[in-house]
């Protein structure tokens, strides 16, 4: 069963390796996509800060909400569609500053990224340590489609949003764990899984002050005889091993109250605001072909995939890639991680597998899943320094090449 003991907090000094690592890589792949992007007459910042859900977030921090797009095919692209957080941070950023709406983003989201990075260390440090918590860190960078983690999209905003969240509820701090799940919740829909997951683990911690009060209760009006039961607070503090006072029911009520107010909030704005009510905003979605209809049509375009030799490889390797995450998620559960990790992860697997929205953005959906990284970074960790140096160096290598090419392609990621 993995501690989860009180480790030394997480400090900027202490995760400094990760990080210089983490900004090694990045360097690395945005080193290997302005070449390749110069070969072929682009300008790779404008890949990063100018193309598709860019140019939506820029067009929200500059003109606000109410843009939309008619297709010849009666599908309607509304703004609606993307949460608010990002833009705000862009048109705060621009206000303060003579970046332009799209410089900010890019700003946004390097910072975001190395803010998630440590984060991510935070997080792995608390369940497994120092050294997998670096090789969690270099793992999340060499993401065949880390490049994103450098473009400015909202992945890296969230991820960083929920990586502090997470470790804020395995250290206690209800209240902060609320209020960043809440910002995740304004970021992007699938912030539903960092609510779930500070729910989950108020749950748990109720359950786990309940079972430490019975039997310290049973133990008290047992060895005074005939007299009145003595009232045991519901609260343990973090490390503790017997009830502790109160004082946490309140940190911790006001926490998960806290959690889903972003998602909700933006939610019921948005029905509000198109006069569809409460599903306001699945009608906005679904103008963009976005649902949930648990995996079919993802099962259907892979199936599609087998009409040629060259389309039943691709469509094999999308079926590895699967069947991978399933099963670092099952290792995940047999390690028996935090229970709010499990929850974070496995609703951010089943939201991005099970949608029916466009599949080649399916990886970077999948990306602020980084608790399933954690069995590998621990098997890493497990290998001489110069061995795994040379893994995370080849992955990085692999996933600057593939984030060039990636990018330079004619669809959005």
């Amino acid at each position: 069963m993995i501690e989860t003991a009180a480790r030394d907090s997480p400090t900027l000094r202490r995760a400094a390796p990760a990080l210089l690592g983490f900004a090694a890589v990045r360097a690395l792949g945005l080193t290997a996509l302005t070449v390749w992007s110069a070969a072929r007459d682009k300008s790779a910042y404008t890949l990063l800060t100018a193309r598709w859900d860019s140019l939506w977030y820029v067009r929200v921090a500059e003109q606000g909400y109410g843009y939309e797009v008619r297709l010849p095919n009666g599908d309607v692209h509304s703004n609606l569609a993307f949460f608010p957080l990002l833009p705000w941070l862009e048109r705060l950023l621009h206000s303060v500053s003579p970046l332009s709406y799209a410089d900010a983003g890019f700003t946004v989201s390097l910072l975001s990224s190395l803010a998630a990075a440590w984060g991510i260390f935070a997080v792995a440090d608390r369940v497994y340590g120092g050294r997998a918590a670096v090789c969690a860190v270099l793992l999340w960078a060499v993401l065949p489609v880390g490049i994103v983690q450098s473009m400015a999209y909202s992945e890296s905003l969230f991820t960083v949003l929920a990586a502090w969240s997470l470790y804020a509820v395995l250290t206690g701090r209800w209240v902060m764990a609320g209020v960043l799940a809440a910002l995740a919740g304004l970021t992007r829909p699938v912030g539903l899984a960092v609510v779930a997951a500070v729910w989950a683990a108020g749950v748990v911690s109720v359950l786990r002050d309940r079972s430490l009060a019975d039997p310290l209760l049973r133990e008290r009006t047992s060895s005074h005889p005939g007299s009145p039961s003595v009232p045991v607070p519901s609260s343990v503090s973090p490390g503790s091993t017997a009830p502790a006072t109160g004082t946490r029911l309140l940190p911790r009520a006001l926490g998960l109250a806290i959690a889903p107010l972003g998602s909700l909030g933006y939610v019921l704005w948005v029905g509000h605001r198109t006069g569809d009510g409460p599903l306001g905003y699945l009608d906005v979605q679904a103008g963009w072909r976005n649902g949930f209809d648990g995996g079919y049509a993802f099962a259907r375009f892979i199936a599609e995939k087998f009409t040629s030799p060259l389309g039943a490889l691709a469509g094999l390797a999308l079926i590895l890639g699967v069947g991978l995450l399933l099963r670092l998620y099952a290792v995940c559960v047999r390690q028996r991680q935090p229970v709010p990790l499990l929850v974070y992860t496995g609703v951010v697997l089943a939201l991005a597998l099970c949608a029916s929205s466009y599949f080649g953005s399916k990886p970077r959906l999948l990306m602020p899943a980084f608790p399933v990284l954690l069995p590998l970074a621990l098997a890493l960790a497990r290998l001489r320094t110069s061995r795994s140096a040379l893994v995370v160096t080849a992955a990085a290598v692999v996933s600057a090449v593939y984030g060039a090419w990636w990018l330079n392609g004619s669809g959005p990621p």
